[in-house]
């Protein structure tokens, strides 16, 4: 299913802040050799990344899933000086290829690449997120979510991708595996009366999730 009609998906690019040279060569590379090249944020998501990471300027941001790494050279662009991105991947051979990218974005000192999974790195990592980005195995949404909740900061931020999940999350009744398992987070986060929510339409869909500064009910 097209969620987003494509004339306005084109349209929205043309009248948005252009794709930045490196970027676009991240996505050509994708579309010609990845095997699933969908999973790539692209440029309208690219662009909207950034400009909500230098809004708020965060100290520390969390990505899970980084695939060919377009996401996380996006985000870091809004970090503070000296603030640090970590990102985790759990395929050897897209992390590589994402490592790369970020030599040539000059970004190897602002961001930490983890290779693994990501349910035992994420413990390990003694730090207080300003900003989370969730786009990994979509089985495994409520428990990253669980995981991060507590370290995110009050009024911070968590940003889940494919929300929508190429539209098999409006279907009656949800029969797809992954399908289901976003269907179960974006309820989970639903109930949820610490934090505020709002889901956009936005490519397969964006989950925004701010921690309420009263901290945890």
């Amino acid at each position: 299913m097209d969620i987003i009609n494509p004339q306005a998906q084109a349209y929205a690019e043309r009248y948005s802040s252009p794709e930045p040279e490196l970027l676009r060569e991240i996505a050509e590379y994708t579309y010609t050799h990845h095997a699933q090249p969908h999973m790539l944020s692209g440029h309208l998501q690219g662009r909207f990344l950034e400009m909500i990471s230098s809004l708020l300027r965060p100290r520390r941001i969390l990505e899970i899933g980084t695939f060919m790494g377009y996401s996380a050279i996006c985000l870091a662009a809004g970090l503070k000086e000296g603030g640090i991105l970590h990102t985790i991947e759990l395929r050897d051979a897209d992390a590589d290829v994402a490592e790369g990218y970020f030599r040539r974005a000059n970004m190897t000192g602002r961001i930490i690449q983890h290779r693994g999974n990501a349910l035992e790195i994420i413990p390990a990592l003694k730090e207080d997120w300003d900003l989370v980005f969730i786009d990994a195995d979509k089985v495994n949404y409520t428990e990253y979510y669980k995981l991060v909740l507590p370290r995110l900061i009050p009024g911070g931020l968590i940003i889940a991708d494919n929300v929508l999940f190429h539209g098999k999350v409006l279907e009656k009744p949800v029969n797809d595996k992954n399908a289901k398992a976003i269907q179960a987070f974006n309820e989970y986060v639903e109930k949820d009366v610490s934090v505020e929510k709002t889901m956009l339409t936005v490519r397969d869909g964006l989950l925004f999730i701010r921690k309420n500064k009263v901290g945890l009910s």
